[in-house]
Order: structure tokens, then C-alpha cells, then sequence
């Protein structure tokens, strides 16, 4: 009688879900799904928790919703402690399984997970899940993709690419095994207690936050995520996209479907069903086409992944050797919103007291850290990784490498007067006297 461990990582949803599909269709009797929780207390090589608190507090969000989905399955989620490697290989010796399933990521550190499993004689099978088009749709082979986004881009519109139908949850999975009853308590999740530390949803009264992800319709589940996107695509705001995305503050200037997208609540995949229904019932414009352009650059940083890998984590980035510098005082001051200049200080207590922020100030403030403050991107990326809530491996560093002119961007980099952007966007002071000051510590 055949048992399939399954792996959650960055896909903690049922709609869509093609690993899930493939783990089925191996006609398996029994299923344990799992997801296993790394140390809360990792430290980054730059000094901090590699994961925040807001960050970890969205992810138990999304895990929440995920149990209570497959609970009404009759197939809970099992959840361990500790990195898969090390805990998996036991698990599956106490259930008797030899396969495993999970989705496919592309980063060195997911890469060497999987190797780590294989390597401890489990049968691995790993599925590309996370994108809007499928690889094996592309026009080129990962190794010839084109380098620069507008060529990419100009490719696929030529080609006619669209995203394949979203695939349904699945309504029944079959059983644990029952063995499960004897899985050693050592492996298993404990969660911490309200006194840890970590972020408690009571704890939480932010009213300036973009995206108050402690309210019910921003609740990190599937559930909240399909929700949200029904509601968007059920009001006026896919066609007023283009002209508000640049905005610094508020709900609805932009779609806030990243969050549900980096932790794979939300399917890219359903995203453009939806927006493909839209579009037909209502008809298409500029903006419509900016929110499938958006989705495409999203879709370029995960392809771009497959290309070059562990170099994207190189201090030269894809270039030749180049000298880089880190100003720790400098860094330090940043990460806090101490730097003197208004709107970076703003957004930095932004980040900090919500673990959100507009994409507009994502930019001004890497840029800022980079060519003003003379700092290491590398170290403004973890700081990302640990802060906010919609962090996306693929997304976090391809944006870095962008703006830092250290990636495939033709201009060789991307400085933003931070003075001419504050003309720009906060002609008022609005933002600014909004985040002037940092909200008190958690």
C-alpha cells in the first residue's frame, strides 16, 4: 500500500495546484501532507532575523488556512520541525513512504534541499508550479532565454503565449497512513507560545498600513485570497491600474496580490483566468494589459532564475568581478529610517511598523541604500527577505540585481533622485508626514 509524502513550500493553496495533481496521479493509497518550519531565530549573514515578524506572522496566516483546507479533506497537514532534509528522510522511514513530492524553486538553497533529499535515498519529484506560463511553453531553451526583459517580453506577445487553465482544488485526498500514529514527537511542530515574541493579531492596530494583513479580508488563507481577487475584478479598479500603481499609500492603488503570491495562496495562473474573464466580459485597456504586463515580469525573474542560478548571488552580480562596499553604520540607520532624508525614512517605518510598501518606494529606497548611502545590495535584499510580508525569492533579488545595475538591465542600473521623486509623488507631504514618524515597536 503506497504512501507519497507531500511537500508544501511556497504554494500553500489547493486551486491550481499542479504538484498536488501529480502526487495524486501516482495512484498512491495514502497522503501526508507536510510543511516544515525553519528556525525562527535564524540569523542572516548581516546581523538580523533572517524572518520578521511580520513576514513570519503572514506566513502563519497562510498555514492556517491551508490546515482548515485540508482538515475538511480528512487529510491534515502534518507540520515539522526543523529543514526538510533533516527531518523528512525519518518521517518518511516511520510512515513507510520512499516518495516525495514538492514543488520545483529554482534558488541554490531550495536546490540544494531537494539534492539533500535524493541524496538520503527518497524518490524526489519536483514540479514548476509558480509561474503564469509554463516553461515548456517558452520559445527557447531556459539556457537561450533573452536577457533583457523587453526582448522577452516582445517574444511572447509575438508568439501568443497565454497561461494554461487554472486546475480545480481538488474535492478528496486520500487518507494518512497509519502508521502516522507512531511519526517520532521530536519531528513535530510545536508552535510558540503568545509570550515568544512572535506577532500576535491583537497586537495589531496599524491604521496606516496599505495592507493590514491582521484584518479578515486580508487574511493570508486561500480562502481571503480568492476572495480579494473576486472583489477586485468585480469593481472599476483593473482600469485604472497603469495610472495608480505608482502611488505610495492606501488599499486600492494598486492589486495587493503579491502577498497571496509569495506564499502561493494565489496561483499567477488564477490571477490570469481572472483577468481573462474580465477582459472579455468587460472589455480590455491600457491598464488591463499593465496588469498582465506586471505578471510577465514576474514570470521573467523566475525564468531568469532557471537561466544563471547561484550567479544571481554573486557581489558582481552577472558582471565581471566588480569592487562592492558595505557601510554598516550607514546600513544600520537605513534599515531603522535614520538617514535624514524624509520620504526613505518614511518608507523605512513603513516597512518596518507593516512589513508592506508601495513598489514605487521598494525602488527609491534600494537605490537610496545603493548610490547615496554606498551600501552592499546584497545586504538591502535580506533586509527585504526579512521584513516584508510578500517577500518572493525570484522577485526580491532579480529587483535588487536591477536596480543595482548588477543584473540584465541594458541601462547598467537604475538611480532615482530621491529629491525628484518626492516632487513627483509626495508633492504634498501627504506620505511623508503620514510615516514621519515610526510606529511603535511590536
Amino acid at each position: 500500500m503506497s504512501t507519497v509524502l507531500f511537500l508544501f513550500r511556497q504554494d500553500l493553496r489547493l486551486h491550481d495546484q499542479l504538484a498536488l495533481h501529480t502526487a495524486l496521479g501516482l495512484g498512491c493509497n495514502y497522503l501526508l501532507p507536510v510543511f516544515c518550519h525553519r528556525d525562527p531565530l535564524e540569523i542572516s549573514p548581516w546581523g538580523f532575523v533572517r524572518t520578521g515578524k511580520h513576514r513570519q506572522a503572514w506566513l502563519d496566516s497562510a498555514l492556517a488556512g491551508l490546515r482548515e483546507q485540508l482538515a475538511q479533506r480528512n487529510c491534515p497537514l502534518l507540520e515539522c520541525n526543523g529543514p526538510p532534509a533533516a527531518v523528512l528522510p525519518e518521517l518518511a522511514r516511520a510512515v513507510g513512504a520512499s516518495v516525495l513530492v514538492c514543488e520545483e524553486i529554482a534558488a541554490p538553497e531550495e536546490q540544494a534541499e531537494v539534492d539533500a533529499l535524493r541524496q538520503s535515498g527518497l524518490h524526489i519529484h519536483t514540479v514548476w508550479q509558480s509561474s503564469m506560463l509554463a516553461p515548456d511553453s517558452l520559445p527557447w531553451e531556459s539556457s537561450c532565454m533573452p536577457d533583457v526583459f523587453t526582448q522577452f517580453r516582445q517574444l511572447i506577445e509575438k508568439q501568443g503565449l497565454f497561461a494554461a487553465a487554472a486546475l480545480s482544488a481538488p474535492l478528496t485526498l486520500p487518507p494518512w497512513p497509519e502508521q502516522a500514529a507512531g511519526i517520532p514527537e521530536h519531528l513535530l511542530y510545536q508552535a510558540p507560545s503568545p509570550s515568544s515574541g512572535q506577532v500576535q493579531r491583537s497586537d495589531l492596530s496599524e491604521k496606516r498600513s496599505s495592507f493590514p494583513y491582521w484584518q479578515p479580508e486580508f487574511d493570508g488563507a486561500e480562502t481571503a485570497a480568492l476572495r480579494h481577487l473576486a472583489n477586485y475584478f468585480s469593481s472599476d479598479l483593473p482600469y485604472t491600474y497603469k495610472r495608480t500603481r505608482n502611488g505610495l499609500h492606501g488599499i486600492s492603488y494598486s492589486s495587493k496580490w503579491s502577498p497571496w503570491l509569495s506564499t502561493g495562496a494565489l496561483s499567477a495562473r488564477q490571477i490570469c483566468v481572472a483577468l481573462n474573464d474580465f477582459t472579455s466580459r468587460q472589455g480590455a485597456n491600457e491598464s488591463t494589459y499593465w496588469l498582465w504586463f506586471e505578471l510577465l515580469w514576474r514570470d521573467y525573474f523566475r525564468f531568469l532564475y532557471k537561466k544563471y542560478g547561484r550567479r544571481l548571488y554573486h557581489a558582481s552580480g552577472l558582471l565581471p568581478h566588480t569592487d562592492i562596499s558595505h557601510q554598516p553604520a550607514a546600513f544600520s540607520l537605513w534599515c531603522q529610517g535614520n538617514t535624514g532624508e524624509a520620504l526613505v525614512d518614511a518608507g523605512m517605518h513603513e516597512l518596518m511598523a507593516t512589513g508592506y510598501l508601495s513598489n514605487r518606494l521598494r525602488q527609491i529606497v534600494a537605490s537610496y541604500l545603493i548610490y547615496e548611502l554606498g551600501g552592499d545590495w546584497r545586504a538591502g535584499a535580506a533586509w527585504f527577505e526579512a521584513q516584508l510580508i510578500d517577500y518572493d525569492v525570484y522577485s526580491n533579488q532579480g529587483n535588487w540585481l536591477y536596480i543595482a545595475g548588477r543584473g540584465t538591465d541594458p541601462r547598467g542600473g537604475r538611480r532615482f533622485d530621491v529629491h525628484k521623486q518626492t516632487r513627483q509623488h509626495d508633492a504634498d507631504g501627504s506620505y511623508r508626514r503620514l510615516w514621519g514618524q515610526a510606529a511603535t515597536p511590536i
